[in-house]
Order: C-alpha cells, then sequence, then structure tokens
C-alpha cells in the first residue's frame, strides 16, 4: 500500500499526495470522499472489496501555509531528476556547488546542482566555465507544483483534470 493517491482540498486544488493507506484512513472517517477510483483493481480485507482510491477531497477546508521547499540534499536531487547536470549519469551522485564555496558560493538554490563524483572531481575548485563544463539545465528553486508535477510521471492519468493547467507546460 505504498502507491499514492492525490489530496485535493475542499475547492479542488491539488494540496499534496498522499499514501494509499492514509487516503483510506480520511475515507473510511468520512473526513474525505473519493472523487475518483481505480476501476480494475480493489482493496480487500478479510471480509470485503473498497474500491482503490486515486483522487481524493477533503470535506473541510485546509489552509496549507505555503513556506517553499526546503532546500535539502534529497530535494536538490529530485530537483534535478537523480542525474548528473553535467554528464546525465544516475551512479555516485554528489551535490556541487557552481561557484565553490572556497570562492564565496553559497548553498543555495542557484548554486547547487546534483554531479556524479567523476565530474565533481574533474570541475574541482573551479566555476564550470573554467573547465568547458555547461551544466544540462540551469539551477532553479523548484515550487510545490513542480514536485507534484514530477510526482505525477508514475500517476494514474486520473490526476490531470485536478492539477490544471499550471502543471502542462
Amino acid at each position: 500500500m505504498n502507491e499514492k493517491v492525490l489530496l485535493l482540498n475542499q475547492d479542488y486544488t491539488a494540496i499534496a499526495t498522499c499514501s494509499l493507506h492514509k487516503a483510506f484512513v480520511l475515507l473510511y472517517l468520512e473526513k474525505a470522499e473519493m472523487i475518483a477510483q481505480d476501476q480494475l483493481n480493489l482493496l480487500r480485507t478479510v471480509r470485503q472489496a473498497y474500491p482503490r482510491p486515486l483522487v481524493i477531497r477533503l470535506h473541510r477546508y485546509v489552509r496549507v501555509p505555503y513556506k517553499g521547499i526546503s532546500l535539502t540534499r534529497q530535494n536538490i536531487m529530485r530537483r534535478d531528476r537523480n542525474r548528473c547536470q553535467y554528464c546525465g549519469s544516475s551512479k555516485n551522485l554528489t551535490l556541487d556547488h557552481l561557484l565553490p564555496r572556497s570562492r564565496g558560493g553559497q548553498s543555495t538554490w542557484y548554486n547547487l546542482i546534483t554531479a556524479c563524483a567523476r565530474c565533481n572531481s574533474r570541475k574541482g575548485d573551479r566555476t564550470p566555465e573554467e573547465v568547458a563544463m555547461k551544466p544540462l539545465r540551469k539551477p532553479f528553486k523548484p515550487s510545490l507544483i513542480s514536485f507534484l508535477r514530477d510526482s505525477i510521471e508514475d500517476a494514474d492519468h486520473a490526476w490531470m483534470p485536478y492539477l490544471g493547467e499550471r502543471l502542462r507546460g
């Protein structure tokens, strides 16, 4: 039961994804309603079968204070899709400061990228321009929407109508 379910606020805005287990508990406690369900698979207990939720909506509006995405190693790798931003490898990944810390580079969304150990070692204590290593993508600060967009790659197409135009571009 580690599959993801799209969680909508009362006004049908996407606020998060949750585990199938959490979604089932919210439905069972009548704190949410099922908006879309899996037509092929059921959740089975010893005595009963229940529809498997794909999208649920909370009955009460929840005010979600937006704090932004935390700057963590895991989130930088997630933003960069677990690929070296120099060669595209997915092995032996580390973090690289575009402007090295020894030269005053800060640990920010715009200065950190994912790099494999080989490329990071090759770049060393220099800037990418100095060693002619151009990153595949310019680093950026991700939004909650972009993180949800990355989640839908493995999700059911039932999520698309609720994620809106903001995610399709």
